[in-house]
């Protein structure tokens, strides 16, 4: 993988996040789950932002901020997703590329406006979001033909899971996995969460055995969701089976790094405070795939992977505030 212009090109709904805190009591007043992700329409978002003290407004989107994080590691990173020809479409553009990462999909002109999410962040660090997502269900295969030679030139090309509601956004990940594979390149999904699984099980099913998919990141409960049991050993036994390489957060207990062949349980990195729960599996992916990119055993790869998540959950947002790179190479690690 060490020959590609980009270690990771992620594909996924583009999203400007507008965190704030919360207390429980107000979930319960909003009539809300802690933990969910719903879909809603633009006048509740407002409505919900509206009931806000002060808050934070970042660019975000799960492969977003995968693809940010594989940046802040000092690799190379690249962006497909849809923004609208608004403010907040320029502001998301303005961040990415402020990144250093390459985004080239024109804006929605005329249409729907920018997707927002408002996060509501509880004191145990738990988010709740609730997402318009706007000009993202504008993705299409035309927007992947664009930028193609991104793609081809990708290590690995990374799906989140929540891009597989709209038709047309299936299409476009469908291209771009031909494209990656017709250049001897790796394809990756995030199931992205359990109400995700279910909406979508036997097509993400499909994906694997199909080959389309070559890697796969889950957490314990999308992982069990995906395989209707809730055994954790037959699901990953199962997974091994459907998957050439996968990585499967626990929490607090670490994660697993399966292939085929082995099974490595790498502990948690350690967090002296639990802020934001936001991103960190999109921060997982990022040191995953960054560790991918460079040859890195699977269990190097789990442990940077751990490593950006716990700094992740530290700090308020999913992007990282200091740069990922910096806090590799003090754990030891030669990036």
């Amino acid at each position: 993988m060490t020959t590609a212009r980009f270690d990771a090109l992620c594909i996924g709904n583009a999203i400007m996040d507008v965190l704030g805190r919360v207390e429980d009591d107000f979930l319960v007043a909003e009539g809300l789950h802690k933990g969910e992700m719903r879909l809603v329409d633009a006048a509740r978002s407002a409505e919900l932002y509206g009931k806000l003290g002060s808050v934070v407004r970042m660019s975000g989107g799960s492969a977003g901020n995968t693809a940010a994080g594989v940046g802040s590691l000092g690799g190379r990173s690249a962006y497909i997703g849809k923004v609208a020809a608004d403010d907040l479409g320029r502001a998301y553009a303005h961040d990415l590329k402020g990144m250093g990462l390459h985004f080239a999909t024109a804006p929605l002109e005329g249409g729907a406006p920018t997707a927002v999410s408002v996060i509501l962040v509880t004191p145990d660090g738990e988010r709740t979001m609730n997402t318009h997502l706007g000009a993202c269900l504008d993705l299409r295969p035309q927007d992947v033909e664009a930028d193609a030679e991104a793609v081809a030139a990708a290590a690995v090309t990374y799906l989140e899971g929540y891009l597989w509601d709209p038709p047309a956004a299936k299409d476009a990940f469908r291209r771009a996995a031909e494209i990656a594979h017709a250049n001897e390149r790796k394809v990756a999904i995030t199931l992205s969460d359990s109400f995700c699984v279910d909406r979508h099980r036997a097509e993400f099913l499909d994906l694997l055995r199909t080959r389309t998919v070559d890697i796969v990141f889950a957490n314990e409960h999308e992982l069990k969701a995906l395989y209707e049991t809730s055994d954790l050993d037959a699901a990953v036994a199962a997974l091994r089976e459907d998957s050439e390489i996968a990585a499967v957060t626990l929490g607090a207990r670490g994660s697993l790094a399966i292939s085929r062949g082995e099974t490595h349980h790498v502990a948690a990195a350690p967090v002296a405070e639990i802020v934001d729960l936001t991103g960190a599996g999109d921060l997982y992916a990022s040191g995953f795939l960054f560790g991918l990119a460079r040859d890195l055993s699977l269990a190097e790869c789990a442990a940077i992977g751990g490593l950006c998540a716990a700094e992740i959950i530290a700090q308020m947002g999913p992007r990282p505030q200091r740069p990922l790179a910096d806090l590799a190479r003090q754990a030891g690690f030669e990036i």
